[in-house]
């Protein structure tokens, strides 16, 4: 075992058995089941290295999207369990998101697109709020790439608070990704459509009709929630913009992100075109954004255009205020991540096998100077080399980079199917640019987190790679094969560097998660029951409508019925409610419980309603009762030992 990284008490005892075992030849039932399970050394090692015994909690929290799944996913780490999924965009039964709940409705109905209900989304990066560039385990953000949509969790209750729809772009991919100090919330809008995405113009316009777009969102840290009113997008010339990232320390108050297709190919092999994917590649160099948001900020407040009823900076109030430059960086660029000093950008090109690291000194020079070069829309552009600082060879398809906590980065290989190990310049080494090890991951990796890896403090030891496909990892379910999440040993501890080892496979059996955030589990601190009885998660405080002990009934007033029903372990009361074929039904339900984890589930077959009411949640649902019948709801949560006699009879009465 790598004796120079920092174990856990569990670990170190573990390890220290197994070894006292073996020497005292009290090893042969270790040895008999390694050798019938055909299992090495290293495997004892990184099972020791990685279990986590029941009770005992991860030190880190990796909050990962659920792809098309449309959730959000948290997993401990180092032992790779799965804890909880999250309902975002995509209704959850088990939370009972989305299945008639008023809050969760609200939410959802937030999101839908032009007046069409949509109940799924491609949730792509998550984005931990932060103070001072850390990690403050208060939300996290999430966009759905699908619909250009950007979503609001809390993580009191990790659940999702707000939706709110991008109403300039279709679907987007740079997002999302906060300012150091959660002010901002940026998402990129990808691909090139006229501005709102709503309004038509032929292919053949592209480049005067078409153009690119990042929208800035304002979010109030004490209200939790974005505010459209106050946020922003500025007009881009119509390439692909795709991942960023914002400035911190040295370089806050600057946000840099990718492009690619400045080659404005617009497809059309039906017709004799180059395929998108070999159009959008041809040119050897695409650009680099730097956007001065600070100063963006104040000048939209005043030059801003109503754009679909959105605050929109055009293109040419950025050029004349000096809001925008752009760097040339190799060809089909994807990630672009700023170090934790926040001195230099990485970026990857996937078509090259260098990192190219610019340095935040030299493009404010380079600005400073002036140029005169410009792109045929008219944005300066500051020469390749008076910006970078270093290349570094990698290997075949660099993507995403991370940092820890001793000057390294990690940058996850495509081609290759690896993660690569380098070591920084500047002020982190005294030499540094440099390749150190590499290992092979499992397979067409793609993201790539290290704990607190988007930081100013990262913590080292892990790595997790995001793979694409997972082949001969685990039993094939049908044609349909899970992602894989591969846990890496970084091999650097106090200065001493060794080779980087894969730990743990984690199938991932939904949708194809994208990209992960890693915090330190301290940092956390959810609510075990809610802070009172009849607390609504929506507004996050007591529902005055919240149905009270003692205090349940039944009320008609003409055809409307309204309902206050408490759960508490083993029923629910009322048991009955009669109501006739037609009535509109009010139901307000509380469960009273302030046990923790005594969730009490409310299924109404026949109605399409689920609730999941944890201790001292109050949750109303409206509804019409239009089909007659009998219709018994349970507690489809294990409610108690009596769980299957927690129910009761919804009565709806035809008309004589």
């Amino acid at each position: 075992m790598n004796r120079s990284k920092p174990m856990t008490a569990v670990v170190l005892v573990l390890t220290l058995t197994l070894v006292a075992m073996s020497c005292s030849g009290g090893g042969s039932e270790v040895d008999s089941i390694a050798k019938e399970r055909g299992l090495s050394q290293e495997d004892i090692e990184n099972a020791v290295s990685t279990y986590t015994p029941s009770g005992e909690h991860d030190p880190y929290i990796m909050i990962s999207s659920g792809g098309h799944g449309g959730q959000l996913f948290v997993i401990g780490v180092p032992s790779m369990r799965l804890l909880r999924s999250v309902g975002v965009f995509t209704p959850e039964p088990w939370q009972g998101w989305g299945y008639g709940g008023e809050a969760s409705a609200a939410v959802l109905d937030a999101g839908n697109v032009e007046g069409k209900e949509v109940r799924w989304g491609d949730t792509h990066h998550p984005a931990l709020s932060e103070t001072k560039g850390e990690y403050d385990g208060q939300m996290v953000f999430i966009n759905d790439k699908a619909n250009a949509r950007m979503a609001v969790v809390d993580l009191r209750d990790f659940e999702t608070k707000q939706i709110v729809k991008n109403p300039l772009a279709i679907n987007d991919h740079g997002g999302a990704f906060v300012t150091p100090d959660t002010e901002w919330v940026l998402e990129g809008g990808t691909y090139a459509t006229p501005l709102p995405w709503s309004s038509y113009a032929p292919i053949s316009e592209y480049q005067s009709q078409y153009r690119g777009m990042i929208t800035f969102w304002k979010f109030d840290r004490e209200a939790r929630r974005i505010i459209p009113e106050q946020s922003f997008a500025m007009e881009l010339p119509p390439y692909w913009q795709d991942l960023c990232d914002a400035g911190k320390l040295e370089s806050e108050g600057w946000v840099f992100c990718n492009s690619f297709n400045t080659e404005m190919a617009t497809g059309g092999i039906e017709q004799g075109n180059p395929p998108f994917e070999a159009g959008v590649s041809e040119n050897d160099m695409d650009y680099l954004h730097a956007i001065n948001l600070k100063k963006a900020a104040e000048v939209a407040q005043t030059q801003a255009q109503d754009v679909n009823g959105f605050k929109v900076l055009p293109l040419s109030a950025s050029i004349q205020e000096g809001l925008l430059y752009f760097m040339p960086e190799p060809k089909s660029p994807h990630g672009a991540d700023v170090t934790p000093k926040g001195d230099f950008i990485v970026v990857a090109g996937k078509l090259d096998p260098h990192v190219t690291i610019y340095s935040f000194e030299k493009i404010q020079a380079a600005i400073e100077k002036g140029t005169d070069e410009k792109d045929q829309f008219g944005v300066p552009v500051l020469d390749f080399d008076a910006t970078k600082e270093a290349q570094v060879e990698l290997g075949l398809g660099p993507l995403h980079t991370q940092f820890d906590n001793e000057g390294h980065a990690y940058t996850s290989l495509f081609l290759d199917s690896a993660v690569a190990r380098w070591s920084l310049g500047g002020d982190y080494h005294d030499e540094g640019w440099e390749l150190e090890n590499s290992v092979p991951v499992q397979y067409n990796i793609g993201h790539i987190s290290t704990p607190e890896g988007d930081t100013v403090s990262p913590d080292g030891q892990y790595v997790v790679a995001l793979n694409k496909w997972s082949i001969d990892r685990f039993f094939p379910t049908g044609p349909l094969l899970p992602q894989n999440f591969q846990l890496i040993d970084n091999g650097v501890s106090e200065g001493q560097e060794e080779d980087m080892r894969v730990m743990y496979d984690m199938p991932i059996g939904n949708g194809e998660p994208h990209s992960v955030q890693i915090i330190k589990a301290d940092k956390l601190d959810p609510f075990e029951i809610y802070p009172e009885v009849g607390w609504d998660p929506g507004t996050m405080a007591v529902n005055p409508n919240a149905a009270k002990a003692g205090e349940e009934r039944i009320e008609r007033n003409g055809n409307n019925v309204e309902i206050w029903s408490t759960a508490i372990r083993s029923h629910f009361n009322p048991e009955h409610v009669q109501v006739q074929q037609g009535d509109n039904v009010t139901w307000h339900i509380t469960n009273l419980e302030q046990s923790q984890d005594a969730t009490h589930g409310f299924s109404l077959p026949g109605y399409n309603i689920q609730l999941s009411l944890e201790p001292g949640e109050a949750e109303t649902i409206r509804f019409v009762a239009d089909k007659p019948g009998i219709f018994t709801w349970y507690c489809s949560e294990f409610c108690s030992a009596l769980h299957l006699e927690m129910m009761g009879y919804f009565m709806v009465q035809p008309p004589a």
